[in-house]
């Protein structure tokens, strides 16, 4: 069975660069301040060794790359994946400096990671290798400075191994005070409610006012996910809610549809249990290709970056393409998609769920709050709902595409601060 396509021989970064300088064009950006918004800050590699539960040593290689921090403290997840790289890291922390423009938070952009399979690793070496990066990393993270949070393969577990290996190196007396040196942490070690669902629900908050705009009826709608993980499945299962329904999914261990609808929630729970979708007994299983041309109303892409092509964007048959996933379209598919008039909500702005609830986690901890699920999922409403529409009215205004309008809200907002402050020294 053919699974999900990871090209990588594209380099995201250059993306994030081709889009910024489109933006930059429109709006006339000042040319001192592109120069220092193409370029990032910090960038952060570390070898680290970490003893296996059989005694062997091994050498990891680890990123935390940080592009830019005018509005606040960086801000970015933290991913283990094979395909982990700089210039995948650099594109990520830049996205990141562009959703906090784009939906007004007080953060900056950044984004780490380590090169390798999790799956490959037990537990217990899973938990060394975290807190080894974690102190390899040093004052390179702090909750003032550099916030990390959960991103591909990493979740509120690993979180917690970081924050508590991060305040074994802090006197005793500051560590209460520290807690919020990363976000996306299980409840119970001073989490949020609604974290975990946060990606997701800004992506269905998102569909729901791109449904609005269009006289569009969700209910009876039907929608495609590709990934299946943290942001997929909530997205599916919160869609299931308005009563729209799923027709196929595409995750790494293959792809699978059922025209008369799969039922998001036990899936969820199958993949759980069992790790990926393949196999479900209550679909069919299908190959790249024909997931990529279901007949449907809206395409969630919330796996890796550069699945929609030149080679793929001809193959959607879909009215929306709500992206869950960072760069999941290339400019090659930003194009046809435009020339074929399918909705595009750009990552920047529909994956912000996340980071905005990240700094309501972070607010929580500073200070020594706990707010219920109702306000949470309220004021994440509010957030992205007002980016939704400032996005729209700049996409109108200089009559151009939503991707490139999510860059000129972002640019705009920066661009104010820069000159406001001015450039030391």
């Amino acid at each position: 069975m053919t699974t999900l396509v990871k090209k990588q021989k594209r380099n995201v970064y250059d993306n994030v660069i081709r889009q910024f300088n489109k933006a930059a064009d429109i709006i006339g950006l000042d040319d001192s301040i592109s120069k220092i918004l193409r370029s990032t800050n910090n960038e952060i590699t570390v070898h680290f060794p970490v003893k296996m539960d059989d005694g062997r040593i091994e050498i990891f290689t680890g990123y935390r790359v940080q592009h830019n921090n005018t509005l606040g403290p960086y801000k970015g997840g933290l991913r283990f994946h094979p395909n982990v790289e700089l210039n995948e890291v650099r594109a990520l922390a830049t996205w990141m400096t562009w959703k906090s423009a784009i939906t007004d938070i007080p953060f900056g952009g950044s984004k780490g990671g380590i090169q390798i399979d999790p799956g490959k690793y037990s537990i217990t070496e899973l938990e060394r290798i975290t807190r080894r990066f974690t102190y390899a990393l040093g004052n390179n993270i702090g909750p003032d400075y550099d916030i990390p949070a959960p991103d591909v393969n990493t979740n509120g577990q690993i979180m917690a191994w970081l924050l508590d290996t991060y305040l074994s190196t802090i006197p005793p007396q500051e560590r209460q005070g520290n807690i919020h040196v990363v976000t996306g942490k299980p409840v119970e070690s001073g989490g949020s409610l609604g974290r975990d669902k946060a990606t997701g629900q800004g992506v269905v908050f998102c569909i729901q006012e791109w449904a609005k705009d269009n006289d569009f009826d969700l209910k009876g709608a039907t929608y495609i996910v590709q990934g299946f993980g943290k942001v997929g499945s909530w997205a599916a299962r919160l869609m299931k809610e308005l009563g729209a329904k799923l027709v196929a999914v595409e995750d790494v261990t293959g792809a699978i549809a059922n025209p008369d609808g799969i039922d998001a929630d036990d899936l969820a729970s199958y993949v759980k249990d069992l790790g990926g979708s393949a196999g479900y007994l209550h679909s069919e299983p299908i190959n790249h290709v024909e997931f990529m041309q279901t007949h449907c109303d809206i395409f969630i892409p919330a796996a890796l970056e550069n699945q929609i092509t030149a080679e793929t964007a001809p193959y959607l048959n879909v009215k929306l393409v709500a992206e869950g996933a960072n760069g999941p379209t290339d400019p090659d598919g930003d194009s046809i998609l435009a020339d074929r008039d399918i909705a595009l909500i750009p990552d920047i702005l529909c994956n912000s769920g996340g980071v905005i609830v990240s700094y309501f986690e972070w607010l929580q901890n500073k200070h020594s709050e706990y707010w219920e699920l109702d306000e949470v999922d309220c004021k994440l409403k509010k957030k992205i709902v007002k980016a939704y529409s400032h996005v729209r009215e700049v996409a109108e205004e200089y009559h151009t595409d939503w991707r490139t309008a999510a860059y000129i809200v972002a640019l705009m907002r920066l661009e104010i601060v820069y000159k406001e402050r001015g450039i030391f020294p």
